[in-house]
């Protein structure tokens, strides 16, 4: 059997080894503690602290979802749950999405808005922001999409490519919008209305069982990758035959070692890539049955509250009153603790601060020559039996269900080229 190092253990690297290792001997590279990436969680005196946010799992991928089951007794370590997002809003919390609740406006926010739709284009859209304001018009733009993206990606919305947010946007049809905000329906489209969650440990649970059978290597940094003639080493030891990436993309101009100037040039091109951090802070808060809480306001500089607490009441080990549960507040960018807790002050559900976690990197960020540069980074790492896999690898916004996906078109290429 050849051989495949895969570098990362995430959930995209953990996948692409559970799928391989029929076929190749797989050892995995994560320079951390434990497996689990951007999912990790920890237990903060009993209460479980999602360390970038909070993870669901559902997908609209039959092949993803009998593979993802396979691992899981589904109706016995699983809760399926209701999405349940609001929007806090000029101090008022709102329906989500927003324009299927325009009736809880006042009336000339309402007839601003419907004005702007009835205008509404329908042309071709070449950036994000033009998308936003010629689908949704002028209202809700400086409402609500302006601010929040704002808050997300930190740039010029303009400059953000229409086809990297392909398939991930809202597209408004007017009169399924006028029939939600008259009959009072609610959205049942978007891939995670309904989600699944471990009723222990969360997406820590999933890393952990799917990481059950594979050599994984923890605190193990790659910090060399040579081409060598009969295949790749890793930090000067050992041949491989394939290597699976999972880790930063820009990175990787360092870290291999080679003499193609093709090769050398590719990994230049994209050595600059733009990302942003996430700064989470973990609380304590009133019970609620909401799952997540946008906040696009200027009152505030989080952007989003996740109340993971109330995905499993085992996240909950640690809080003492029945009124009470746990919460995830994010924020685009490196802020202390201190900072975190100044706004999160200003947030309803009386938030009380357990910890926090900054991820120096969480969002990716595309502009108008990114794909192209990943996908002929791509096409000459392949020439080598180097492969990019992942978020921060290929350079997509890869949820849990795309990782996975993602993986599985890899495992289909190694089968199709017989390696």
């Amino acid at each position: 059997m050849k051989k495949v190092a895969i570098i990362g253990a995430g959930i995209s690297g953990l996948s692409a080894a559970q799928l391989l290792k029929d076929r190749f001997l797989v050892t995995v590279f994560e320079q951390g503690g434990k497996p689990g990436g951007l999912v990790k969680c920890d237990r903060i005196e009993g209460n479980l602290f999602h360390r970038v946010g909070g993870h669901v799992f559902n997908s609209r991928n039959q092949e993803v979802l009998d593979w993802f089951w396979g691992f899981f007794d589904r109706d016995q370590e699983f809760l399926k749950a209701q999405r349940n997002a609001k929007i806090f809003i000029n101090g008022k919390v709102i329906g989500y999405p927003i324009e299927d609740y325009l009736y809880e406006f006042p009336a000339e926010t309402v007839s601003a808005i419907l004005d702007d739709l009835l205008h509404a284009g329908e042309g071709e859209y070449l950036d994000f922001e033009a998308f936003l304001r010629g689908n949704f018009g002028k209202t809700l733009y400086e409402l609500y999409f302006g601010p929040y993206n704002q808050k997300i990606w930190h740039t010029d919305l303009s400059e953000i490519p229409l086809e990297w947010l392909e398939g991930k946007l809202p597209m408004p049809d007017i009169k399924q919008i006028l029939l939600r905000n008259i009959t009072r329906q609610v959205e049942k489209q978007m891939v995670h209305s309904t989600f699944y969650y471990a009723k222990e440990n969360g997406s820590q649970f999933i890393i952990d069982r799917i990481s059950e059978g594979l050599d994984i290597r923890v605190n193990t940094p790659v910090t060399r990758i040579e081409n060598v003639q009969n295949g790749w080493t890793l930090n000067g030891q050992g041949t491989f035959d394939h290597i699976v990436y999972c880790g930063d993309v820009r990175k990787l101009k360092n870290l291999i070692h080679h003499n193609q100037p093709e090769l050398g040039a590719c990994l230049a091109s994209v050595s600059a890539l733009r990302s942003n951090s996430t700064s989470n802070l973990f609380c304590e808060c009133d019970s609620t049955d909401r799952s997540w809480m946008y906040l696009p306001g200027k009152e505030t500089q989080a952007h989003r509250i996740i109340y993971t607490g109330g995905f499993s009441p085992t996240n909950n080990g640690g809080v003492t009153r029945q009124d009470r549960m746990t919460c995830v507040v994010e924020f685009s960018g490196e802020y202390t603790q201190d900072e975190m807790e100044l706004e999160v002050s200003k947030l309803p559900g009386n938030l009380s601060p357990l910890a926090s976690n900054h991820e120096k990197n969480s969002y990716i960020i595309h502009h108008k020559d990114t794909r192209d540069q990943i996908t002929a980074l791509k096409k000459q790492l392949a020439l080598k039996q180097f492969h990019l896999l992942g978020r921060f690898a290929e350079w997509e916004y890869y949820n849990m269900d795309k990782a996975i996906e993602a993986a599985m078109g890899l495992r289909k290429k190694l089968e199709e080229e017989k390696f």
